[in-house]
């Protein structure tokens, strides 16, 4: 099986002259994610770790490429990436950018990774909430593992988590094409999928959109809106993405139609895309490199 296409640093996962801190650090997933717990702290949950974030911590996670990113980590403070910084001095980011910056480190280490783009279900009862997790191939067992890098001990017992988050169930995290064919089949409620006060079906569908730009090497920030996304149910193409949830069900079998289905419009990440949160167009950087 040829993984070489999640094997390379590229795009937003190419740490450049940086990825030579990684040679320092352990060659498993699991201590790569116990690195990245101690230089990162989740921008929305500064009180489990008793801080407020800094002004400069709150304009750390529109970054968006893993360079930048430590570019900014060692500007701060330039200890090895190993030694933990404290809550208050650590980079503030979400989810994407653990998965972003562990799917780097283990692609430096010539480890097959990809990011998910979808919702976990282990954070609110009963609720899908959108998140990203880490998938490695795993050669022992040869198979994809599914690896939550930002869960710590204080997030393990803030959310009474009781699983292994370096192999996380499927159920427990499900990629956004497979949320949405949960809801297309009436097997799921489509309102329990989504984040603060935005659920529902158009969430699941940009999310797709989101998954299948990651599979392509793009990675880019949850609130990134482009393409074919919407706010509205009525204006979702539900053909287009019944096929895309389909393909990103099994990436490796559908490697190829993955693709070729980047060159759409509606998938492909142009030059610019719409900041939600800031609530403006910003250029994408890193520029994306052929997939």
């Amino acid at each position: 099986m040829n993984h070489s296409a999640f094997r390379t640093p590229t795009g937003m996962s190419d740490a450049g002259i940086w990825a030579l801190q990684f040679d320092a650090l352990p060659g498993d997933a699991g201590g790569l994610a116990k690195v990245l717990q101690g230089l990162f702290i989740h921008e929305h949950m500064p009180d489990f770790y008793g801080v407020t974030l800094s002004d400069r911590q709150r304009g750390e996670p529109h970054v968006r490429g893993a360079e930048q990113m430590l570019e900014r980590i060692a500007v701060h403070d330039p200890r090895p990436l190993s030694d933990a910084r404290p809550p208050a001095e650590r980079y503030a980011c979400c989810c994407r950018h653990y998965t972003l910056m562990h799917v780097s480190m283990l692609r430096n280490k010539g480890i097959a990774a990809r990011a998910r783009c979808g919702f976990g279900a282990y954070f609110v009862k009963d609720m899908f909430i959108d998140h990203w997790v880490t998938e490695y191939f795993d050669q022992a067992q040869q198979r994809w593992v599914l690896v939550d890098s930002q869960i710590d001990v204080q997030q393990r017992a803030k959310f009474g988590i009781d699983f292994n988050t370096l192999d996380v169930p499927r159920e427990k995290f499900l990629v956004a094409g497979d949320a949405w064919k949960l809801c297309r089949d009436g097997k799921a409620n489509p309102q329990a999928f989504g984040v603060l006060d935005m659920f529902g079906l158009w969430f699941i569908a940009s999310n797709v959109i989101r998954d299948v730009a990651a599979l392509n090497n793009r990675e880019m920030l949850p609130w990134d809106v482009w393409g074919g996304m919407t706010l509205v149910d009525a204006e979702i193409d539900l053909t287009f993405i019944d096929r895309l949830a389909g393909l990103t069900h099994d990436p490796d079998r559908h490697f190829d139609e993955l693709r070729a289905a980047y060159d759409d419009p509606r998938i492909a990440v142009p030059p610019t895309v719409f900041n939600a949160v800031l609530n403006r167009p910003e250029a994408v950087s890193p520029g994306p490199d052929s997939p």
